[in-house]
């Protein structure tokens, strides 16, 4: 991208007040309308991606299949060292300034084909989990919904990013582009790795957490940007702006507000149900008439009538037991009660299910079956329950 440029300003003059003079030298920008241009031409040049960013991609996306197919939360966060610096965020942002939609897009098209790459690697992976029987991860499932930690993260990031980037042009804040890097590339690998593995929880939802957070990103950079002096310096830069600002307003109520008033709970963590009280079946009083009295002037008997007495049947009090798995993030229902059975749907520690009475014993091991609150019926290992209602012999 070229920018118009001039003749260069003339030096410092001598007279300026001290003021003013310390000021501009504590300024982390040039004040001169040339130097300004040709500080932004310099930084746009540097955050266009090389080859390297998506020979790194590459790399990340490796890592992270390893992490989902080992499930070790370290190899997670060395994913996201070995990802690239995420350059194409801040050149979607500095475009914004620059009001440049060719850059605008070219960032973003940088963008996609990194995450397509992490996405593709993140589907192999889901591919050979199906080889894999009786895996059952459970750190991946934490980058398939929205977290205030994650949030937090990103936003950090973001601004330390941007504000080292401004502060000194010549090196890249490496340390902070890995927080931006956990939080869009690896909900990327799980989106992918769900699809193929058909894991619930993970694809769309890890594809809504990589837009959700890309876009928030590309604001949290520009406000800086702007908090630094580089504000929009054409029309096109602030109807850019807008047009972010609302789009990802847009994407949070469709994608939350919305998801879970239709149910869909895309992108949402799993609700922890509550145990439904059962009401007791109450006794029912039945009145017996007094037995008719008999006067001396009567020459006939009577007979008594027999008094139908109700018998009330006695319903068993359903089982309610939570998901208690010690060292781990939650459990698996299974179709059937085996290692081999289909998996139906994933708990975590803390949630309710309804026990029924049917149970199957494999080896070692006893299977029970449950109901989630969704009405999901399936068979789970009975020591990875707490019980939640008094169960003689549990």
């Amino acid at each position: 991208m070229n920018l118009p440029t001039s003749q260069s300003i003339p030096p410092e003059d001598p007279n300026m007040p001290p003021a003013r003079r310390r000021r501009r030298r504590r300024s982390l920008l040039p004040e001169g309308v040339d130097e300004r241009y040709e500080f932004l031409e310099t930084l746009s040049q540097k955050l266009v991606p090389s080859l390297d960013f998506f020979l790194f991609s590459l790399a990340c996306g490796l890592v992270l299949d390893v992490a989902m197919l080992t499930d070790a939360p370290a190899l997670f966060i060395l994913a996201a060292l070995v990802a690239p610096f995420m350059s194409p965020v801040a050149g979607m942002s500095l475009s914004v300034v620059f009001g440049s939609m060719r850059y605008f897009v070219r960032s973003l098209g940088s963008m996609v084909i990194g995450g397509g790459i992490v996405f593709a690697l993140g589907a192999l992976a889901g591919f050979a989990a199906q080889f894999m029987p009786g895996f059952e991860p459970q750190y991946v499932h934490r980058l398939g919904y929205f977290d205030w930690s994650n949030i937090v993260l990103l936003v950090t990031g973001t601004v330390l990013m941007v504000y080292l980037l401004v502060r000194s042009s010549g090196q890249r804040p490496l340390v902070a582009s890995v927080a931006l890097a956990y939080t869009i590339y690896l909900p990327l690998g799980a989106a992918g790795y769900g699809l193929t593995s058909r894991v619930t929880g993970l694809f769309p939802d890890g594809l809504v957490v990589f837009a959700v957070h890309l876009a928030a990103a590309v604001l949290v950079g520009a406000a800086m940007l702007a908090l630094l002096g580089l504000r929009p310096i054409n029309v096109l830069g602030y109807t850019m702006g807008t047009t972010l600002v609302l789009a990802f307003a847009a994407a949070v109520i469709a994608f939350s507000g919305l998801g879970t008033a239709l149910t869909a709970h895309v992108a949402m963590p799993p609700p922890t149900p509550s145990a439904i009280p059962t009401n007791a079946p109450s006794a029912t009083i039945t009145h017996t008439p007094a037995p008719a009295t008999i006067t001396p002037t009567a020459t006939n008997t009577l007979v008594p009538t027999h008094t139908p007495t109700v018998t009330v049947s006695p319903v068993p009090t359903p089982v309610y037991a939570r998901i208690d798995v010690r060292g781990e993030q939650g459990a698996v229902i299974r179709d059937e009660p085996s290692r081999e059975g289909r998996v139906v749907t994933s708990l975590l520690n803390g949630m309710l299910v309804e026990v029924l009475p049917e149970s199957h014993n494999v080896g070692s091991s006893t299977y029970v079956k449950v109901r989630t609150s969704e009405g999901v019926e399936g068979w789970i290992i009975q020591s990875l329950l707490a019980t939640a209602t008094p169960v003689p012999g549990w």
